[in-house]
């Protein structure tokens, strides 16, 4: 008697849904080492992209130009003279540096991108031009206490803070009127500050700015990667960019005022006034790090093919369990009994999917490759579900229910801003479907 009702329990429905729980969970084994695949492959593209971006060059960041003139300030010590025992006053003079932003910044910027590939990976770069012209003006000092010979006005220089020197092209220099000033690199004693700077030799200010105003132009191009910033500092900043580039990310601290976005390219046009930012047209105490307070625009692939694989393989325990759920019902419904070894074919069939999808999509698109693993895996299950089920009726109905959850995976992982309310309707209508179909099965007969 006791070996009858051992037999009766595990051949009950209890005990074949323990058994297919158990085994939906121990597949979650090998589905991890599918997401653990997709995140090494992931890794290496973007050890790829970088290798790419540092060959030609990494993203860009510009500040400036801007008016660096040294003056003197005395700093006073008192000694006590030996002799005397008196004490007396004595002064050093010391170098400090003040710096003055433009009136006027206007920029044209147009940057050229296109998708560079190596071994499957893809990085997107871009040859920038940007033109820039403006003006100084003499600045007013009145409100320090510096006085008005302590400023080197003849030893002053033009500067610019920039990232990536590497990807500069060709000459950068600096147009006042008849004059053109040729930047240099120098150094920075700031180690928190990893931009570096270029600078013009000294030049007199003073007869620069005699007329109380000085226009300049000035042009730079560079190879780029990844995104490219630029600080406001005129006082009034206007920017315009034109690119081919079909799907621009915009961000830093201002966004553009106009812009247009079509599958060609973009045009955007800024427009940042110096009340529109924390900090002042002068600085004595050292030159700030402003890069938080840029506006910059991303040229990165929107959802990239690993992405979108780490996202589908997120729904892999959902597959599964749902697939099994689908033969479970199948199984109680017609009273064909399916061994745990014919589950467990099925849910490593479902899982191929998953590294079909990956290894394919390297060599073609997502959607291609989402395609082909999903016939593939659709008709595996498919032909395989007849040798078990010994009809046709309910292998075509796994078939378009597989192909049913797969297409409603895919539509969720191209949404972005609805996945989880079209996620949410789906698995409420789902469970409702599952709940109908099984709602006359007698579970203790099963």
């Amino acid at each position: 008697m006791e070996t009858n009702q051992k037999t009766s329990f595990f051949q009950s429905g209890t005990a074949k849904i323990i058994m297919v729980g158990l085994l939906t969970l121990i597949l979650l084994i090998p589905l991890e080492f599918v997401k653990g695949l997709i995140k090494e492959r992931a890794q290496r593209q973007q050890e790829v992209v970088e290798e790419i971006n540092d060959k030609w060059g990494r993203h860009v960041y510009l500040y400036g130009p801007m008016l660096k003139v040294p003056y003197t300030v005395y700093e006073e010590e008192s000694l006590i003279d030996e002799k005397t025992k008196q004490v007396v006053t004595k002064r050093s003079p010391k170098t400090e540096y003040a710096y003055f932003f433009p009136e006027e910044l206007k920029s044209d910027i147009k940057v050229n991108t296109e998708e560079k590939s190596r071994n499957n990976y893809q990085s997107v770069i871009f040859k920038s031009d940007i033109n820039i012209k403006g003006s100084f003006i003499k600045p007013d000092i009145s409100n320090r206490d510096i006085p008005s010979e302590n400023m080197q006005w003849d030893k002053a220089s033009i500067i610019i803070r920039t990232n990536n020197i590497k990807g500069i092209k060709g000459e950068v220099s600096i147009n006042f009127g008849s004059n053109k000033y040729t930047f240099e690199p120098v150094a920075i004693n700031n180690g928190k500050d990893s931009t570096s700077s270029l600078a013009t030799l000294p030049i007199d200010a003073g007869a620069l700015l005699q007329n109380n105003t000085a226009p300049f132009t000035m042009a730079i191009s560079y190879n780029g990667s990844r995104n490219i910033a630029f600080v406001p500092v005129g006082k009034i900043t206007e920017a315009s960019m034109v690119s081919n580039w079909h799907s621009p990310s915009f961000g830093g601290n201002f966004l553009p005022e106009n812009k247009t976005i079509t599958e060609k390219g973009f045009t955007a046009d800024w427009k940042i006034s110096y009340l529109n930012r924390p900090f002042p047209q002068q600085h004595f105490d050292g030159l700030p790090d402003l890069s938080e307070f840029s506006f910059n625009v991303d040229f990165m692939i929107p959802v990239d093919q690993y992405l979108q694989n780490e996202r589908a393989s997120k729904y892999g325990f959902l597959v599964i369990g749902l697939t099994f759920l689908i033969f479970f019902l199948i199984q109680a419904i017609s009273k064909i009994s399916i061994h745990i070894f014919q589950y467990t074919m099925i849910g490593l069939a479902l899982i191929m999917f998953y590294t079909l999808l990956i290894s394919i999509t390297e060599h073609s698109s997502f959607t291609l490759a989402y395609i082909i693993a999903g016939c593939s895996v659709v008709a595996m299950i498919g032909l395989y579900s007849i040798s078990i089920l010994k009809n046709i009726k309910f292998p075509v109905f796994i078939a378009a229910s597989l192909s049913a959850l797969y297409t409603f995976i895919y539509v969720i992982i191209q949404l972005e801003n609805y996945a989880l309310l079209v996620g949410s309707i789906g698995l409420f209508l789902i469970l409702g479907a599952v709940m109908y179909f099984s709602r006359k099965i007698d579970w203790g007969t099963n």
